[in-house]
């Protein structure tokens, strides 16, 4: 593979900070970079389902000891094609990225804010650690970003998430010390990711990360005002100069003398000082900072109103009830659709992508589960279609599937035991709901 070559002032850098080892290290910088996948725990798979891949050893398969149920993959490993993606039984990430989320170790319980969380790996991660259970609260400031979020967490059936759209300061104004762990994943100059990224080379210049760590400290100031007393942020940045990561760290810590870096320790990842880097030449990943910081005292989480969501009108609630009784109870609508997110803050104003588990809306007296909720860690006990990877396929780019005439209603196609999402069938046909801004042609 032919990259541009790396910034000269970067490779001065880095030779001025590396030493002998960085021959060694920007070598790597023009191998094939390391890919990685995360399966979702809330959605168990057989164990079979690397080889169903394609990425099982030669071609990957060594499990990613850092992270929860995550394996290495090759690079020809096409797992993004395959419908169990879109269903969303596991996560393509990068697997240095995994540790930021895995050092946060956020709790089932917890209420937890990824910052700047686009499009969602760690977010998905953070929520998979929770288990589902407590408040995570995804927030990205820039609306194209959002969506792609909320796109995410809806294909990894997250009900526990609250995906919002607002600047940090915004938020911390909102939410003082409202929060278990904050993770701050900030833009950065991207030297991390120039194996991976190669255009992020042509990007980057001698003053990027200089104007990089203005912004950080705006946002780890912002960050820092929600975290409860008692509580962890967790600050990472994909670059590696020392201006963005460790000077900025200590400039925080002169200003926020009530934190404190914690050391950390994973599997293949040792942070005596509370301050950790990936380089590619020592470790099977990218380029990657990540700091743990712990806030003194110890303060209970405030008690929050909920504000801001209309109550469920009885009507929607009964329709829905009258095709799925054993519905959970939406707690609010948003927009047009019912939601169910029990721990919920006052977000009046705030611009809200997401909320917890969509269960559906009404159109006139017809009432239309939402495509979230099937594919969602707490489906609905409706009747399931078995089908294969093929009528899989044919089902994501929209066509219609055969089934048995006496079959009927509202049913959910599924592949090796996994929801795709919805259909109605009658008369020996599955109408297909999968929705349309989601289809995916079908390749000839």
């Amino acid at each position: 593979m032919s990259h541009s070559p790396l910034p000269e002032a970067f490779t001065a850098a880095i030779r001025k900070r590396l030493g002998e080892e960085a021959d060694a290290f920007l070598r790597m910088c023009d191998e094939p970079p390391v890919r990685a996948l995360r399966l979702d725990p809330c959605k168990p798979l057989p164990g079979e389902i690397l080889s169903i891949l394609s990425c099982d050893p030669p071609h990957g398969g060594d499990p990613v000891p850092w992270a929860e149920g995550a394996y290495f993959i090759g690079p020809d490993c096409a797992a993004g094609s395959h419908p169990l993606h879109e269903a969303g039984a596991f996560y393509i990430q990068e697997p240095s990225a995994m540790v930021p989320a895995a050092v946060l170790d956020a709790r089932p319980g917890e209420r937890v804010l990824d910052l700047c969380a686009a499009p969602g790996g760690k977010t998905t991660q953070l929520a998979a650690s929770m288990r589902d259970a407590g408040l995570l609260v995804a927030n990205e400031p820039v609306a194209e970003r959002a969506r792609v979020l909320s796109r995410n967490i809806e294909r990894m059936g997250m009900t526990n998430t609250l995906v919002v759209s607002a600047w940090p300061h915004e938020l911390a104004d909102r939410f003082p010390g409202a929060f278990d762990a904050v993770l701050a994943d900030a833009p950065c100059s991207g030297e991390g990711m120039f194996r991976r990224v190669p255009e992020a080379r042509l990007e980057w210049t001698p003053d990027t990360p200089a104007r990089c760590a203005a912004r950080q400290a705006e946002i780890l100031d912002a960050a820092a005002r929600m975290v409860r007393k008692g509580g962890r942020m967790v600050y990472a940045t994909c670059t590696l100069n020392t201006l963005e990561n460790e000077d900025t760290v200590r400039a925080f810590l002169q200003r926020h003398p009530d934190f404190s870096l914690k050391a950390f320790s994973l599997p293949c990842v040792d942070a005596p000082e509370g301050m950790w880097t990936a380089w590619l030449h020592r470790f099977r990943g990218e380029g990657q900072f990540c700091a743990l910081l712990v806030r003194a005292g110890g303060e209970p989480l405030p008690v929050w109103q909920r504000k801001g969501l209309t109550d469920p009108p009885r009507d929607a609630v009964r329709q829905m009830r009258e095709i799925f009784p054993e519905a959970p109870e939406p707690t609010g609508m948003l927009e047009e659709t019912l939601v169910c997110l029990p721990d919920l803050p006052d977000v009046r104003g705030l611009r809200i992508l997401r909320c917890g588990l969509h269960l559906g809306e009404t159109r006139g007296k017809v009432f239309r589960p939402d495509h979230a909720w099937a594919v969602s860690a707490k489906p609905p006990a409706v009747p399931r279609i078995p089908v294969d990877t093929g009528d899989a396929l044919r089902y994501q780019a929209g066509e219609t599937l055969v089934c048995g005439a006496d079959t009927k209603g509202w049913l959910m196609p599924t592949l090796r035991g996994l929801p795709l999402g919805w259909g109605k069938a009658a008369g020996g046909l599955i109408k297909n709901h999968y929705p349309k801004g989601l289809r995916r042609p079908l390749r000839t």
